[in-house]
């Protein structure tokens, strides 16, 4: 995000730079004070610790690393950004269950808050399924299918909060359909497979666009290989939530199944 481009404009990119270093150090060390205010209940998994880690590092190659560099001048390059950004490092960030460490570490006024605040209205409105996927695929069909791509290469500002969308975004969709917080309102097992087969789709049919029609300044072969690594790499982390969907469906419904058939043998 520091890309230079002009006095003011690097002034602000590293500044806008520095202030995304400060909220990924923020996240990590978050966690791990959680981590050790909770250490005398039971043990937290070591898979959701290595998840958030892994989802910080993920998000930090997005916006911080090489790849972040080679953005502004390879779509390619901003794609594969826009994968760990966008489907990777949400994924990671959710299954890491940052609400429930949150909960188990706070004092109980504090966690009591942060539950009413959890059920608001507004929360509860865009976590919904349907909400996020609306928030998560459109915004990537407005900016690649507008002038929006273009013009975040030109103003730090617009291009540090697409990325914050997209991040933002990522998070909640992925969090609504397979997220392990606890979610009192949370959607039915046919609407969230709905809403994950209607992502899919749209997704896989933006790169497809992308393929045929490049984005403005965009070279032929460069936007064919960026439009193909989305659509590629936007599958394999589809086929992850498909998977965690249905297990975790499966483990949610195993218990009810095994008492009906105990009931119906007497035991």
């Amino acid at each position: 995000m520091a890309h230079r481009h002009g006095s003011g404009h690097d002034a602000l990119g590293w500044v806008l730079a520095d202030g995304a270093i400060v909220l990924l150090l923020a996240a990590a060390i978050g966690y791990a004070v959680a981590l050790r205010a909770s250490r005398s209940r039971s043990p937290w998994p070591v898979r959701r610790t290595l998840s958030w880690y892994a989802g910080l590092g993920c998000a930090s190659a997005a916006l911080l690393g090489p790849v972040a560099g080679a953005a502004h001048a390879s779509f390619t390059a901003h794609m594969a950004g826009h994968l760990l950004l966008g489907m990777a490092a949400p994924l990671l960030l959710a299954l890491a269950a940052p609400v429930t460490l949150g909960l188990r570490a706070l004092p109980v006024a504090a966690a009591r808050s942060l539950t009413r605040l959890l059920r608001s209205r507004y929360l509860r409105g865009v976590t919904h399924p349907v909400a996020a996927a609306v928030l998560n695929a459109g915004g990537l069909w407005l900016l690649y299918t507008t002038p929006l791509y273009q013009s975040m290469h030109g103003s730090a500002l617009l291009h540090a909060l697409v990325h914050t969308h997209v991040l933002v975004a990522g998070y909640l969709f992925t969090a609504a359909l397979v997220g392990p917080d606890p979610d009192p309102h949370r959607a039915s097992m046919p609407v969230r497979s709905a809403v994950l087969i209607g992502f899919i789709a749209a997704h896989s049919m933006l790169a497809k666009w992308l393929y045929a029609h490049p984005p403005a300044g965009v070279g032929r072969a460069d936007g064919e290989a960026g439009a193909l690594l989305m659509y590629y790499g936007g599958d394999a982390v589809d086929v992850v939530l498909i998977v965690l969907l249905f297990s975790g469906w499966y483990a949610a419904t195993r218990p009810r199944a095994a008492a009906r058939a105990g009931m119906a043998t007497g035991s």
